[in-house]
């Protein structure tokens, strides 16, 4: 009963909590996305480095207040400076919207045009982000580290293995939850949250309705900037803060909204953790674990690994295209891609 017991912190201290934490900033990460996609029916591919920008701006400001003295011990001094970097992203995203995606937008160009120009967008800010802040790894993350440490753990529990819960991954779950929970109560309740489901749903019809498009567009791009510099810090306080990080989580993020079905806000979170899970399962190398549930002769000698974690972004590629190819509409049957 041990050996199954131990199994099980084992699993759940290297699979279980990242693959939740990672979710979770995966689920904010696709809200994002999948919100811009339904309201403004394109694929937004600078979102990566939006999140970037915004915590960029929290990285900066989280410097600037450990400098001075000011702090929120035991919690990260960056959940102080979190309004700077939302605020910082919020302007950028009605900046590029007023000045790059409205006049595709009133010449009704194609989708793929904006798909085109979000890629321009993209390395724009990209390149800003590192000429500003550098293109190295900058830590930014402050007092307590673990909510559970292992040798706790395991003094109360009597088990060989420990449970390590860090602080930064309680946080992003406990975060996310509050995130997720009053977005949609602010879809579902609040005037301006039904006139974007309206104008999600149908255009012309919300139109006709009284529904301002300008406010609308206000709106979208202010919940998806504010979701990217949530869903960005809490993976900068998790792992550390790399400008091509971000860009490289397009992948994955992409993924989620269209496994979960892209317009589709319960999809995006739901589908947030598939992927996560799916990629932290499949890179993990089970060898221990299985020492412990699996008889003496059957114990491995291998890692019992599928892939190297180098290639867990290839997870990601390979459930997008399975999805496009199986069922483009998601889970949740989102918008066709």
């Amino acid at each position: 009963m041990e050996d199954i017991l131990n199994a099980v912190v084992l699993l759940s201290n290297f699979v279980v909590v990242p693959a939740l934490a990672y979710g979770s900033q995966l689920a904010l990460g696709a809200l994002g996305v999948t919100l811009i996609y339904g309201i403004l029916r394109f694929a937004n591919f600078a979102h990566g480095d939006l999140m970037a920008f915004g915590t960029m701006f929290v990285v900066m400001a989280t410097w600037w207040m450990q400098g001075a003295g000011l702090s929120i011990d035991p919690l990260p001094t960056a959940l102080l400076a979190l309004p700077f970097g939302i605020a910082a992203a919020v302007a950028v995203s009605l900046l590029t919207d007023r000045a790059v995606y409205r006049f595709y937008r009133r010449n009704k160009s194609p989708a793929m045009i904006f798909v085109i120009v979000s890629i321009g967008v993209m390395f724009l800010m990209n390149g800003v982000v590192r000429m500003v802040i550098g293109p190295d790894d900058r830590s930014f993350g402050d007092g307590a580290r673990f909510l559970i440490k292992v040798k706790e753990f395991r003094e109360a529990t009597g088990l060989s293995e420990g449970l390590a819960l860090k602080l930064s991954q309680g946080l992003t779950i406990a975060v996310t939850v509050a995130v997720v929970v009053a977005l949609f109560r602010f879809l579902q309740k609040s005037r301006t949250g039904k006139a974007m489901r309206a104008y999600s749903d149908n255009e012309d019809l919300a139109l006709l309705s009284g529904v301002s498009p300008d406010r609308v567009v206000l709106f979208a791009w202010a919940i998806a900037g504010t979701l990217a510099t949530i869903a960005g810090t809490l993976y900068g306080l998790d792992k550390s803060f790399k400008p091509f990080t971000y860009f490289q989580l397009l992948l994955p993020i992409f993924a989620a909204a269209i496994v979960g079905g892209i317009g589709h806000p319960v999809g995006a979170v739901v589908g947030g953790y598939i992927v996560a899970f799916s990629e932290v399962t499949v890179t993990y190398a089970y060898r221990k674990f299985l020492i412990y549930v699996a008889p003496e002769s059957w114990r491995p000698e291998g890692l019992v690994q599928l892939l190297s974690t180098e290639y867990k972004f290839a997870v990601s590629f390979v459930i997008l295209v399975v999805v496009l190819l199986v069922r483009p509409t998601g889970i949740f049957r989102g918008k066709v891609i």
